[in-house]
């Protein structure tokens, strides 16, 4: 077999649903981390410059934004490790089902193959029939021994979903609240979309829990708040939270594809299996 009918045969085992679904998870990741990181380094700053003048009323924001600082950086690396399992898990299930189907047949690989299905090498059929096992095919053997459990996989995944979808509604928490400052401020330049008088339009970080209620001033009002509003570290803020949260939705779709691929890949194998023991 030349390499231009290797690499034909090859692609026909492409997954494509999971290398669409790991561009979109690590692109997620990567825009909700790197993201997310800044828009809370910014809300540090919009805090201690405006909002609280004492250190200790806001020196438990600040531990509390490095925790999630260092929980982005273990967010990035899980993803990573975990995007590729799954993308591996997807082109070994996936060429496996294309073999049963006689669809996908390179010899290098068959019996790494059929071990995964069969959950064991390919019995000999006698003296003869024994042939020397290749490098490539040992190697798959032993991938097939961990890649080749998509249950298990479907399992991981639908508890990462669960989480994930956890850090996502937290995620829409800052977008919300920025989102109230920016409509206030909208308010506050244009006095005809409000009865109430532009003193008495304020932004309040003590409400949302982001500082204590003995914070001082705690809240900034009228054409104060207006000023703030038009500052360029309230406005890169405020579209890095949303950046975050887009990505946030995207790794979620990413996952959501994912399982669906794991549980169809999965489902596949049972029904062959079951269907090649009646034989």
């Amino acid at each position: 077999m030349g390499w231009h009918d290797g690499c034909i045969r090859c692609m026909v085992g492409v997954p494509v649903a999971s290398v669409i679904a790991t561009v979109l998870c690590f692109a997620g990741v990567a825009l909700f981390c790197g993201c997310g990181h800044e828009a809370l380094s910014g809300t540090e700053k919009l805090i201690e410059t405006y909002f609280s003048k004492n250190y200790q009323e806001y020196e438990y924001l600040i531990h509390v934004v490095n925790a999630f600082q260092y929980a982005i950086y273990g967010i990035a690396i899980f993803f990573f490790l975990f995007g590729i399992l799954l993308l591996a898990e997807g082109f070994y299930t996936t060429t496996a089902i294309k073999h049963i189907l006689g669809e996908f047949k390179p010899q290098a690989i068959k019996g790494g193959l059929i071990s995964t299905v069969t959950g064991g090498p390919p019995k000999s059929r006698g003296p003869r029939s024994r042939q020397p096992v290749h490098t490539l095919e040992l190697l798959c053997r032993c991938l097939g021994r961990w890649l080749g459990h998509p249950d298990k996989f479907v399992g991981v995944t639908y508890a990462v979903t669960i989480l994930w979808i956890l850090i996502f509604a937290c995620s829409a928490v800052p977008v919300y609240i920025y989102f109230n400052t920016w409509v206030t401020c909208q308010s506050i330049a244009v006095p005809a979309k409000t009865s109430a008088g532009i003193s008495n339009l304020c932004a309040d970080a003590r409400m949302y829990g982001v500082l204590p209620w003995n914070s001082f001033p705690g809240k900034v009002c009228g054409t104060s708040l207006l000023a703030i509003c038009k500052t360029s570290e309230f406005q890169m803020t405020f579209h890095l939270f949303i950046a975050a949260f887009v990505g946030a939705g995207a790794t979620l779709v990413a996952l959501l594809t994912y399982m669906i691929g794991a549980s169809f890949n999965y489902a596949v194998l049972r029904v062959t299996g079951r269907s090649d023991r009646k034989f």
